[in-house]
């Protein structure tokens, strides 16, 4: 995956998206910048768990399994 402008991982305009269906009229760059950097680290700590335990389940491939048992 390509990282997007400012080194980040996830596109503003849907974050933009998700903000306003949560109740936002306006969305600030700010605020959706904020959400992605959120977003990046919380995901990026449930893949690392993820990847530990297929590996330990002796498999190379994460499966929506590990992400679950991962964000528990």
């Amino acid at each position: 995956m390509s990282e997007q402008k400012g080194g980040r991982l996830l596109p503003r305009a849907p974050l933009e998206r998700l903000i306003r269906r949560a109740g936002a009229d306006r969305v600030g760059i700010s605020a959706s910048e904020a959400l992605a950097e959120v977003l990046e680290e919380q995901g990026l700590a449930i893949a690392a768990r993820a990847s530990v335990i297929a590996r330990h389940a002796g498999r190379k491939t994460v499966t929506a399994s590990d992400i679950e048992m991962a964000k528990a």
